[in-house]
């Protein structure tokens, strides 16, 4: 799974967000990072206990968990409070695998990851975040306030940044239902589910798509 998510933020907001960042302490990004991937981190990021952002992560999160797009295909049960990250010139991430398990006091499963960049793509030079899935990804540097979200089991990196500034946040869901394949199941189902009551919205057979769904999501979940 992989999809984009254009204007998750409005431009009032992002430039909201950056100005708070102006003033954030930002640490070496290493101090957060597992020893597997310690050595190929370097970047900065603010500390998560920082009470100046606490509006600014939850401005994040609620724009993602009222996204519908989001909430059909990830179907979130958890999601973490975001990482603010900066990658100055010559920093950059090496190919990694987040972690199974993230978050500190407050942990998730890490089933999908979530970039929000922060910075647009005229501010910096560098700086693509490549997923890897069956075949080489390509660089992605989307709009400020545009996101993408990925499996947290894929091979990814950050590109050396070579001029600028890049900041974004980060973050990670854990699903109800564990499996890819399931949650595309149950995506299908709720577009079919859609179409039928707008096509025959009296007829049994809309009422059905949606009790299938409802009852795989019942099979599936995990409380």
């Amino acid at each position: 799974m992989q999809f984009r998510i254009d204007g998750l933020l409005d431009a009032a907001e992002v430039a909201r967000i950056r100005e708070v960042l102006k003033t954030a302490n930002f640490a070496d990004g290493r101090a957060t990072a597992g020893e597997a991937v310690r050595a190929v981190k370097r970047n900065l990021q603010v500390a998560e206990q920082e009470e100046g952002l606490a509006s600014c992560r939850k401005s994040v999160n609620t724009a993602l968990m009222q996204h519908e797009g989001f909430a059909l295909r990830v179907l979130p049960m958890r999601l973490l409070p975001p990482l603010f990250n900066r990658y100055d010139a010559g920093m950059e991430y090496g190919s990694h695998v987040d972690n199974a398990v993230m978050g500190s006091g407050e942990f998730v499963r890490a089933d999908v990851s979530v970039t929000v960049f922060l910075s647009d793509p005229s501010d910096y030079e560098g700086g693509g975040l490549v997923i890897n899935s069956d075949v080489q990804g390509q660089p992605l540097r989307l709009p400020a306030g545009s996101a993408i979200v990925y499996n947290s089991n894929t091979i990814h990196r950050v590109e050396p940044v070579t001029r600028g500034s890049r900041y974004a946040a980060v973050t990670w869901a854990q699903s109800f239902v564990r499996e890819e394949s399931r949650r595309d199941v149950l995506m299908e189902l709720a577009e079919l589910a859609r179409w039928a009551r707008g096509v025959a919205p009296s007829a049994p057979e809309a009422m059905k798509a949606a009790k299938v769904r409802a009852n795989l999501m019942r099979m599936w979940a995990e409380l």
